[in-house]
């Protein structure tokens, strides 16, 4: 067999992750490769800490993307956070709370969970009740936007509840950034993590993160180095903090981070908060879409993440051929479900670039056609 250039067909992209990625942000990453200590990199690296405090709406030096995916994010937040012997309070509604647990045990920590059924939001009373019952608990770890359920938690009562139990908070937000409010400094999270690939409509690859003052004192004056060489931010943050000259830490996925460097301004050009209300004005028409063809949600209207629609597959209906069929006649993306709801719902992204009236039109009439 010969092997030739690899030439990937042109999808829409409506699954849970990864979204469109735009022209702009593509031909971002064709240009020259200069080293990853190179000034005029090091000034780019500048920029994209600022613009990621502008997503986050943060003032916390230590913001800057783990040179990995999202998954990454929250392992380097757990790496760093926990130590052997510590509580840490998960919530778990959906698939990404019970990762959460595995890496608090991998680094020694002691889960105490606290489950939801997936579909629901966080229950207050429930993640309120553990901390009285584990008064030495250290953190609490919940996910903001559950991509595997398109629930959408509190973080801000859920940090509060944290905060008034003498309790960092680590917060999953991979699908969340640029697609729903979030505001890390008036909310006073601790520490949380993102994605590329969702509402931010740059390349997989990785993660955006960001510490408070709170938890980069916890990481400074840990008992035991961190398990993790790669991910300890102690050895991170002297290559992203501070201006001008910084140490070698591992050669930054250079090319990637042009492309995330171009979405960010694509998203402050846009405007934070315009993004929040494409995203949300989008979802209302795929509902009214989907109403009209007789498809239920699995979330309350309440709680619902608007980029990341999960619905309920029609009675009769077989996933898997129908998906293929989307994908194979339609070229159209769309997500499974996970864990229990495998086989009884699909999942619609309307992130970033994904999220416009062409591909929600396009999405409506391809569904109509295998149902």
């Amino acid at each position: 067999m010969q092997l030739e250039s690899f030439i990937p067909p042109s999808r829409v992209l409506m699954g849970p992750g990864p979204s469109d990625v735009s022209k702009r942000v593509l031909d971002a990453m064709a240009r020259p490769t200069i080293g990853h200590l190179d000034p005029e990199f090091i000034s780019m690296m500048d920029e994209i800490k600022k613009l990621l405090q502008y997503a986050f709406i943060t003032k916390n030096e230590l913001t800057f993307a783990v040179s990995a995916p999202g998954m990454a994010g929250m392992e380097c937040s757990f790496a760093n956070l926990v130590e052997e012997g510590d509580k840490v309070i998960i919530c778990k509604n959906g698939f990404f709370g019970e990762r959460m647990k595995e890496n608090v045990e991998r680094f020694g920590g002691v889960p105490i969970m606290v489950d939801d059924e997936w579909g629901k939001k966080i229950d207050l009373n429930k993640v309120e009740e553990a901390l009285k019952n584990h008064p030495d608990a250290k953190i609490v770890a919940f996910v903001h936007a559950e991509t595997s359920t398109g629930v959408m938690s509190d973080p801000k009562a859920l940090t509060k509840l944290a905060h008034d139990h003498d309790c960092l908070s680590i917060v999953d937000t991979v699908t969340g950034l640029a697609g729903v409010p979030l505001k890390v400094d008036e909310w006073e999270i601790d520490a949380i993590y993102s994605g590329t690939q969702k509402c931010l409509s740059a390349s997989p690859g990785l993660s955006p993160i960001s510490f408070s003052n709170a938890a980069k004192e916890k990481i400074k004056n840990r008992k035991t180095k961190v398990k993790s060489w790669f991910l300890d931010l102690n050895l991170i943050m002297s290559y992203w903090e501070g201006e001008g000259g910084r140490s070698y830490h591992h050669t930054a996925p250079i090319n990637a981070l042009y492309g995330l460097h171009e979405a960010l301004l694509i998203l402050k050009e846009i405007g934070i908060e315009n993004s929040w209300k494409k995203h949300m004005d989008n979802h209302l028409l795929l509902r009214k879409g989907l109403e009209d063809l007789g498809i239920d949600y699995l979330v309350n209207e309440n709680d619902r993440l608007p980029q990341l629609n999960s619905i309920y597959i029609p009675d009769g209906i077989d996933d898997l051929e129908s998906r293929k069929k989307l994908l194979n006649n339609y070229n159209l993306e769309i997500g499974a479900g996970l864990g229990a709801l495998a086989g009884k719902i699909w999942r619609i992204g309307l992130m970033g670039q994904s999220s416009n009236k062409k591909n929600i039109d396009h999405c409506l009439e391809s569904i109509s056609k295998v149902i």
